[in-house]
């Protein structure tokens, strides 16, 4: 085989059409444009979407904000909610066995509402400054 041999499967490329090339070809004259109009002129066209005029239907339905997909990932616990944890350590698999977060959650952060129970160790949880201050002065630990 050479490269000279190589040719396209019979019926997979049509010919071209020959436009304005008399009234024999089939495609004289208007050249298969029509009569008239916009589309029959060159240069003739118009924006996708546009309706004449007309206000288009992406600017007539009012606008959607959107919604984070990492909310669905992200959870918060309040100081006041973490006495439901069995022992001190606070991490994702403890909050999960005390059912104060769902099987989806990722990320959580702990909130300075209310006041902790007890001395709590957390780690590997988001903390907020004032959680934080309220967590080490019950005698609790924030690791990292």
């Amino acid at each position: 085989m050479r490269l000279n041999d190589l040719h396209p499967a019979p019926g997979s490329r049509r010919p071209a059409k020959r436009v304005g090339r008399g009234i024999g070809s089939g495609f004289g004259k208007t050249a298969g444009r029509g009569h008239k109009g916009q589309k029959s002129r060159s240069g003739g066209f118009h924006k996708v979407g546009f309706e004449g005029g007309q206000m288009p239907l992406q600017r007539r339905l009012p606008k959607v904000g959107f919604r984070s997909r990492k909310a669905l990932q992200t959870d918060e616990i309040r100081l006041n909610e973490l006495h439901r944890i069995s022992g001190d350590l606070v991490n994702l698999a403890s909050l999960r066995k005390a059912g104060l977060i769902g099987a989806r959650v990722k990320r959580v952060k702990i909130i300075a509402s209310g006041t902790p129970a007890r001395a709590f160790r957390v780690q590997g949880v988001g903390i907020t400054k004032g959680a934080r201050a309220a967590i080490e002065s019950a005698g609790g630990t924030v690791e990292s």
